[in-house]
């Protein structure tokens, strides 16, 4: 720890407090925290659990307000109170920030301070990236093994007894040298606190990229609807990051790259990709992965052509992206005017040179050379990219990162990087969500108060409550007796679908509780007296529903982040093929098209084989007021599940409905499971 802060060249006071020493490593050492000759801005307690507390006591006696806690804080044995609710509780008494427990410190780079409880020899130079971490090791894993990434601040978070991955993000985005936020997340402890953060993130267009641990659907056992249980742990999370354009990576290689990328000082815009290579299998390697990750190439103009041609050797296309090796020739040459078109053509957004870099190669060695010149007559991004991330590349690509030109490691990720850097470009370009179709509070007090009783809402009070809120839906009778079922059917209009009403069975298709395209008075007495004596006598009436295509939609509560609207392929296909897209209540039509646009079925709403293309309109209209009644009433609604939601080329209308109540979600009766 004392070697760490000696690198870090901190020009502060340092007091070491050890009474088994006279000095550590040129320090003196003081007996105790009380024999220090002034308070202190900082304590580090690098000392066993068992000691904790007592000098987190003294810490406080002396007024010191932050410390940093390397102990897990775990002492076996203890009772109903633990030394960590002690620590935390004592610290937030004291307006003490804990760094920790179980943490292993943090870089701070633009203070000079490194706080740490390993120590590693090596020469960190500052940068634009603060990246924090609820795990020590992945921490470790980029910040000491990735120098092309240039920190400002790093944290090892530690279980966040007072300050949490919320703090260091709030102080970050205050700092003038923050570009980029880098999180490895595996919960959000403060939700209200995370979601002011990325407001202020957006505020201050500071992108912030995430990797999301436990992505997992553990939790989907314990969901009572077809919504619930299709969501999983992750949902959540996807929407808000979703809401506040955070850029969700999966692995380590993903986020390091991204972090670069959204470092630089030159962001992308409108437009796409422009890349040169000198080999013509690695181009054909990068379109195909560009195709796959949704990375688009610019459209290059005539102009442009007309450049490439007059530059090219023979047999090579003028095309984007460009393979410009032939014989070797004046390649130099070659390469920056073909390189300077290509960057210079109106619908470039960024410029990757890619070449597997060796260091001290000649070859590579100009290939630097003409990037960094290209990049010295542009404001657009250029980066360079290796194919692979065991390529010799390191003196290279410090020299190359110090000229402001970063060197990109593997394909894969760079080009995952580069669709993350268009994503945030999208997002910017949003204009403020804009819902329209709100209620009257004589509408919204009505259902607040009868789902405020608790008790699970019966098929026709879901429906009405939908229609109530603008979502079509179809026309329906509860009905006790024949009599009353074929009235309803002669007047509703043939054909019809009868399905069970009895209180408790929520997926009546499970247990034979559902008859379809009923056609006259005899199918319906037949399929009547089957429910009845199987489920009861009480029955729902509908006419049968036309539409193409079947979608499902859904109304989740979390916990942390509040209700959640969700769109999702219909029918059995909902639990079969999980395809669905999940936001933060409430929604606007752009956000709404853009969640249906995601579907992997959305092609079908397009018409295939003949059909009628779908209504697209009206389903996100639907979804829309969905999502309104949602925000009205989400809190008192733990699952809504409504399926199918028939859309045809002249609107959708919802055909059944599942809603279960906060406070039924936990008694409900799950009779026909």
């Amino acid at each position: 720890m004392v070697l760490q802060i000696l690198q870090s060249g901190y020009q502060g006071k340092v007091y070491a407090v050890n009474p088994k020493y006279e000095e550590v490593e040129g320090f003196p050492c003081y007996p105790s925290l009380s024999d220090l000759p002034e308070s202190v801005d900082l304590v580090v307690l690098a000392v066993a659990n068992q000691r904790l507390e007592e000098q987190l006591d003294l810490a406080i006696k002396m007024g010191v307000r932050a410390a940093v806690l390397f102990g897990s804080a775990f002492l076996k044995g203890e009772g109903e109170s633990t030394l960590k609710e002690r620590l935390r509780s004592k610290a937030k008494a004291a307006g003490l920030q804990l760094c920790g427990a179980s943490s292993m410190g943090f870089y701070n780079l633009d203070q000079n301070l490194f706080v740490f409880s390993q120590h590693i020899s090596m020469d960190m130079q500052p940068g634009a990236v603060t990246y924090i971490s609820q795990s020590g090791s992945i921490l470790t894993a980029l910040l000491w093994n990735n120098q092309k990434l240039r920190f400002n601040l790093a944290v090892s978070t530690g279980q966040e007894l007072t300050t949490c991955v919320a703090d260091y993000m709030d102080y970050a985005l205050d700092q003038p040298s923050t570009r980029v936020i880098a999180l490895f997340l595996e919960a959000v402890r403060n939700s209200d606190n995370f979601v002011a953060a990325l407001r202020k993130a957006n505020a201050k267009d500071i992108p912030i990229v995430v990797l999301k641990a436990g992505r997992t659907e553990a939790s989907a056992a314990l969901a009572v609807s077809h919504s619930g249980a299709i969501a999983g742990n992750d949902a959540a999370y996807g929407a808000l990051f979703e809401r506040y354009g955070v850029l969700q990576v999966r692995s380590l290689d993903e986020m390091a790259a991204t972090a670069l990328l959204m470092s630089m000082p030159r962001r992308v815009g409108k437009g796409g990709m422009a890349s040169i290579h000198d080999s013509g299998g690695e181009r054909e390697i990068l379109m195909d992965l560009a195709t796959d990750f949704g990375v688009p190439f610019a459209q290059i103009n005539e102009d442009t052509v007309k450049k490439l041609e007059e530059n090219l050797e023979p047999g090579l296309e003028p095309i984007n992206p460009l393979d410009a090796w032939g014989t070797g020739n004046n390649y130099a040459e070659i390469f920056e005017n073909c390189w300077q078109a290509l960057v210079e053509d109106p619908s470039t957004a960024i410029g990757v040179f890619q070449a597997d870099l060796t260091s001290h190669f000649w070859l590579h060695e100009a290939f630097g050379r003409i990037c960094r010149r290209v990049a010295m007559r542009t404001t657009k991004p250029v980066i360079l990219m290796t194919n692979h991330l065991g390529t010799e590349t390191q003196d290279l690509a410090f020299r190359m990162a110090r000229a402001g030109i970063p060197v990109f490691d593997g394909t894969e990720p760079t080009l995952k990087a580069i669709r993350h850097a268009f994503q945030y470009a999208e997002f910017q370009e949003r204009k403020d969500p804009v819902v329209a179709g709100q209620v009257s509070e004589a509408i919204r007090d009505r259902w607040r108060q009868r789902l405020n009783t608790g008790e699970a809402l019966l098929e026709y009070e879901s429906l009405s409550m939908l229609r109530d809120y603008g979502v079509s839906t179809l026309t329906a009778d509860v009905v006790s007796t024949l009599d009353e079922a074929l009235e309803s059917a002669q007047r509703l209009g043939y054909p019809v679908v009868l399905k069970t009403a009895t209180p408790g069975v929520m997926h009546k298709s499970d247990v034979g509780g559902v008859k379809l395209n009923i056609t006259n008075d005899k199918g319906l007495r037949r399929g009547y007296k089957e429910l009845r004596t199987k489920l009861g006598p009480r029955v729902l009436v509908a006419p049968m529903a036309s539409g193409t295509v079947e979608m499902a939609f859904g109304l989740l509560q979390d916990p942390q982040f509040g209700p959640m609207v969700m769109v999702a392929s219909g029918g059995v296909f909902i639990e079969v093929l999980r395809d669905r897209q999940i936001a933060m209540a409430p929604v606007d039509l752009p956000t709404a098209k853009r969640m249906i646009d995601k579907l992997a079925m959305r092609k079908l709403l397009d018409g295939v084989r003949g059909a009628e293309a779908c209504d697209v309109d009206a389903l996100a209209e639907a979804l829309t007021q969905l999502s309104v009644l949602a925000a009205d009433l989400g809190d008192l609604i733990q699952e809504m599940d409504i399926n199918p939601v028939k859309v045809g080329a002249n609107g959708c209308i919802a055909v059944d409905a599942l809603t279960i109540p906060v406070r039924a979600s936990e008694s409900t009766d799950k009779q026909g499971e």
